[in-house]
């Protein structure tokens, strides 16, 4: 056994170092070089051989980059599009703000022209702006709230304008807040004059009709007052509560009733009650003789 082992220790051990492999390599380059410089027709086999296995190799390689930059190319652009889509949908939803706010501050604009009109119409009465902040849940304003109250100097039975006439009558008053009964309310009733032939009628809400056919009732008119279709309607000077001359619409369908002793008809407001968001109150109360209502 230690024989063996002595054998095995007397084994040399060949050492190649990397300056020896670089000096190999760079002699063996030289030399290629030389000799396909010298020899081109000795090369030439070796140079065939390496073309026949190099430039199909080449070839697909071109194929699979050029299909990987495609790729990359398309994936780049997908996410610029993505990036322009989003920055477009920004700029749309920030566009969409700003239209919603400028139609608001247009649909507020004319309401407020409107205002002005109607307070030009009635120079005579003093008036205090208020915006309706509820209203009853049938979508109609038949008895709605204002943000207005004793505070601001609002009394019950001072009347209410919009558009282009009468709203109705302040019934109910808190500090900040006032409750109101608009004409189409079933339990309104108003005493008006026809303008052109001053005859007297009332003007009574019904709310099923003007959700129907948007007229409300007009009784009591004398039988041989002189009306026609389309006559202006305005609020009469023997109203107890109402001040005199606020427009409250035009008649239709007049008849004469089944008692052959008054007439009827049917009044279109100027008021459109479906849409209404701010309102002038009249802070001056009729006198009251104590005739109606």
């Amino acid at each position: 056994m230690q024989k063996r082992r002595r054998r095995r220790n007397n084994k040399k051990t060949i050492t190649i170092l990397p300056k020896h492999v670089f000096f190999l390599l760079f002699f063996l380059t030289v030399a290629t070089i030389f000799v396909s410089y010298r020899f081109p027709n000795l090369i030439q086999p070796v140079r065939d051989g390496i073309d026949t296995v190099i430039i199909p190799m080449q070839k697909g390689i071109n194929v699979v980059g050029s299909s990987l930059s495609e790729r990359f190319d398309m994936f780049r652009n997908l996410k610029n599009l993505q990036k322009e889509n989003e920055e477009l949908k920004a700029k749309v939803e920030d566009l969409t703000l700003q239209m919603q706010l400028i139609n608001q501050e247009k649909y507020e604009l004319n309401g407020l022209r409107e205002l002005f009109a109607l307070d030009q119409k009635y120079p005579d009465y003093e008036k205090v702006a208020a915006r309706i902040i509820a209203r009853e849940s049938n979508g109609w304003y038949n008895v709605f709230t204002i943000d207005k109250g004793s505070e601001d100097g609002i009394q019950p039975d001072m009347n209410v304008m919009a558009g282009n006439g009468l709203v109705g009558i302040v019934v109910s008053v808190r500090k900040n807040s006032s409750t109101v009964r608009a004409i189409i309310d079933d339990s309104s009733k108003v005493s008006g004059m026809f303008v052109k032939s001053s005859d007297t009628c009332i003007v009574s809400g019904d709310l099923n009709s003007m959700m129907s056919d948007g007229r409300i009732k007009v009784t009591m008119i004398p039988l041989n007052a002189e009306i026609h279709e389309s006559d202006e309607v305005v609020t009469s000077h023997i109203s107890d509560k109402y001040q005199q001359g606020i427009l409250i619409g035009y008649v239709t369908d007049i008849q004469v009733d089944s008692s052959n002793m008054t007439k009827t008809a049917y009044l279109t407001p100027v008021v459109d009650f479906e849409h209404l968001d701010e309102v002038l109150i009249l802070t001056e109360l009729k006198e009251s003789f104590e005739l109606e209502e």
